[in-house]
């Protein structure tokens, strides 16, 4: 099935997370934009395997909100053929609403997991006052993840990561790491036996924000990394921002970037031989 290609027109019926979608024109353009971007990238990094089953990483932010809303409504409408299971991992954050995510998801009918695992205990224990908490954040929550996908049988984990996210990943890569790189749309796990995805690449964050607010999705905050305002995520968020109200169009000019490589105008020797250039004829007009 070629997902690019298959129609994502307006049907009578609905899936059950759309029950309550507005009926404006404005969202039925966004929705529709958002399922093209999603299926765009399925079909260009060869993301969907019939029968696999796939456990989709719900935290109980907009992205992920979203990220579960859109694979639904392309499985409702018979583009893609996996199995889906949500899955929240509750990390024992102080005051967190332990009944919203499973409400939403029995009132929606999506299968899901609930993990508690007090993750929050470990990070406040190991990293002092005023420390970053995401990397043994995300540390922990990746290797419950990966548990749990075994245990779930599922082949791959999926996560909410949309192009802002690869943006701001490559210049921290770029100013901070020294390297060329940012998330993969695509990957297999270290121990090569799970595949990673992020279906939202091509999608950016003011549309999933537009969208979930439309949803009404019962957004539950983060008050662990999500709280911390000095990151340097933080702060390469606000350079990209600043540089898109300067120049409209600047993030999607950036993004164009990270699919059109010049390896031979970089300075990779592993990644280009500039031996094979040796013996050619150089010519010049005087």
């Amino acid at each position: 099935m070629n997902l690019k290609d298959a129609s994502i027109e307006q049907t009578d019926n609905c899936h059950p997370l759309f029950r309550n979608a507005p009926s404006s024109v404005a969202f039925k353009k966004l929705r529709k934009r958002l399922l093209r971007q999603m299926r765009e990238a399925l079909g260009d990094f060869s993301m969907v395997e019939p029968q696999a089953k796939w456990l989709i990483c719900l935290s109980g932010g907009k992205d992920s909100y979203a990220l579960l809303a859109l694979l639904a409504d392309l499985k409702w409408r018979g583009l893609l053929p996996v199995e889906l299971l949500a899955c929240n991992l509750d990390q024992g954050q102080p005051g967190f609403p332990k009944h919203i995510l499973p409400e939403f998801l029995e009132q929606t009918g999506i299968p899901f997991h609930i993990e508690t695992k007090d993750t929050y205990s470990i990070v406040k224990e190991k990293i002092p006052e005023g420390g970053t908490t995401c990397s043994l954040c995300s540390r922990l929550r990746r290797g419950h993840l990966y548990r749990i996908a075994h245990e779930e049988n599922c082949t791959h984990i999926v996560l909410g990561h949309h192009m802002d996210d690869l943006l701001e990943t490559f210049f921290l890569n770029l100013f901070h790491g020294g390297r060329l790189a940012t998330m993969s749309p695509k990957l297999r796990n270290d121990n090569g036996d799970l595949i990673v995805l992020r279906p939202l690449i091509y999608a950016y964050e003011g549309d999933l924000e537009r969208f979930a607010q439309a949803l009404k999705f019962p957004i539950i905050p983060c008050n662990l990394c999500g709280s911390q305002k000095n990151l340097q995520r933080v702060i390469v968020r606000e350079i990209l921002d600043t540089w898109e109200r300067q120049t409209p169009g600047r993030k999607s000019i950036m993004a164009k970037a990270l699919s059109n490589v010049s390896p031979s105008h970089l300075l990779d020797t592993e990644l280009f031989d500039f031996s094979q250039l040796d013996g050619l004829a150089i010519t010049s007009k005087v």
